[in-house]
């Protein structure tokens, strides 16, 4: 492959340009694009925007199971038979201790996670208390994954200090039909929107995986892009025994490389994030997920384990970048 086709890669991307279909499509299929160059060209990108720095999210799966959504990929779904442990919202105080030891072990966000629909006006109200509480004692950043919110959720929990609602697309409109059928794409999107119109930073991702095609892949990009995701976590889907969604694609940590520098390319200013899967998908390449995304989970996700916060931090370093954290 011609040197151009990496450097036009970077050039659009810093310019803001947009890429065709055919070229988007090349990044993640074309065995004449080279992995190497194609990680270097986005990291000229990564580079410009965030240098060598590495936030690290830790997550707080707060409330677990007990979810009516049909979503077949999630071991917490209704109908699913995996054994996990099921428990409703831990108290005030676990909350908060979560978000001081995500501090002292040197995360840049403190994501916290519940199952479930979406959450009633009470429960708003007292995740914007855990907000501002969280907000007074440590200088860490906020995420909630709460389900859909409407706008004035939304608000309240934009004045109460949080930073950024997460709410992953998971896979492209035309795909979704495929693994989930108790709510719709549209209401993933009114829920996004309704973030964005208070305020807050948009958090939304996808999962690589669960039978979808490169085409839809590219798809979530440009739709992440549109809706002016500020942060992008990429999963890599890992079946948890008992899902009903089973192992369907075998992926390769080219493949999932090659996916986290087409998000980069398309997004060239947000925030990047080999997400989950990442440790059992990338394998002994994890390290190179560093050179287009910017920030990656460490202790583990919602029913699957991660590297603890010690083993990123050396993984980080190892590769000649740096550990974030916010100045005081």
């Amino acid at each position: 492959m011609p040197t151009g086709f990496y450097r036009h890669l970077a050039d659009t991307a810093l310019e803001g340009g947009t890429f065709s279909q055919e070229t988007a499509l090349r990044v993640l299929t074309d065995p004449e694009v080279k992995l190497l160059p194609l990680l270097d060209a986005a990291f000229r990108v990564r580079e410009r925007h965030f240098g060598k720095r590495v936030r690290i999210h830790i997550l707080n799966n707060v409330q677990n199971g007990l979810c009516p959504e049909d979503c077949n990929y999630c071991a917490q779904a209704a109908g699913s038979k995996a054994e996990i442990p099921v428990f409703r919202i831990k108290p005030d105080e676990e909350i908060l201790e979560g978000a001081r030891k995500a501090h002292a072990a040197g995360a840049y966000r403190y994501c916290i996670v519940l199952s479930g629909r979406g959450p009633g006006r009470e429960r708003v109200e007292r995740m914007a208390d855990l907000v501002r509480r969280i907000k007074a004692q440590w200088p860490v950043e906020v995420c909630l994954s709460a389900g859909f919110i409407d706008g004035e959720m939304a608000r309240t929990l934009k004045e109460a200090g949080l930073d950024r609602y997460n709410h992953n697309l998971n896979t492209a409109e035309g795909h979704y039909g495929n693994i989930c059928s108790s709510h719709s794409y549209a209401d993933r999107l009114a829920t996004l929107e309704a973030a964005r119109g208070a305020g807050m930073e948009v958090c939304s991702g996808i999962i690589i995986g669960m039978g979808e095609q490169a085409e839809d892949i590219v798809t979530v990009a440009h739709t992440l892009r549109r809706l002016a995701a500020r942060s992008i976590p990429v999963n890599f889907y890992v079946h948890v025994e008992g899902a009903k969604l089973g192992p369907l694609v075998h992926l390769t940590p080219e493949y999932c490389l090659r996916v986290l520098a087409l998000f980069r390319f398309i997004n060239p200013e947000a925030e990047i994030r080999a997400a989950g899967g990442r440790e059992a998908n990338l394998r002994s390449l994890e390290s190179l997920a560093l050179f287009p995304a910017n920030s990656v989970f460490s202790e583990g996700y919602l029913n699957t384990g991660g590297h603890a916060t010690d083993r990123t931090v050396r993984m980080i370093e190892d590769a000649g970048f740096q550990v974030e954290r916010i100045e005081v």
